[in-house]
């Protein structure tokens, strides 16, 4: 894909990443055809399919718990990451040999699923997550993992 491509649905994930209904942090991802340069699915982190409600009913209960980054993966928001590779597997897409791009580093967990879909490369908007993550992972498994330049997280700039 051609950078001014790539730089297009940079926009496009961030302004998806608007739909999320998390009060903690919202991440949006694209699955991309790197071919044919055209978007594959998209997802964003949230509650779950079908209108049910988030984690904490509009409060974070990661945060309410104050549990650290990349711990306790069981509570919080589907995360954008596995919401993508859900939608694929719901409507018949195929993963392997695609990329995602998203608005932050994957964690662990969903490191684990992008390697296990056959996503080939993963695109991450710099600065978007301050936890522990899942990038090792994804290098120590053939998986390109290509940093660019983006907006940075709130926790770690204090701009609000």
């Amino acid at each position: 894909m051609k950078e001014k491509h790539i730089r297009i649905r940079i926009e496009q994930c961030l302004l998806l990443a608007r739909a999320s209904g998390c009060p903690r942090r919202k991440f949006g991802a694209l699955l991309l055809d790197p071919e044919r340069n055209v978007v594959l699915m998209d997802g964003y982190n949230g509650g779950p399919r079908g209108g049910g409600t988030l984690c904490g009913d509009g409060v974070c209960l990661r945060d309410e718990m104050e549990i650290p980054s990349g711990q306790r993966m069981e509570i919080g928001c589907h995360h954008a990451e596995m919401n993508v590779v859900c939608n694929c597997a719901a409507a018949g897409v195929p993963t392997k040999g695609a990329w995602m791009l998203v608005t932050g580093e994957p964690c662990t967990l969903c490191a684990k699923l992008i390697h296990h879909a056959g996503i080939t490369k993963v695109i991450v908007v710099g600065g978007g997550y301050a936890g522990a993550n899942g990038v090792a992972y994804l290098t120590d498994h053939g998986i390109a993992v290509q940093s660019v330049d983006g907006p940075q997280d709130e926790r770690l700039t204090g701009i609000t």
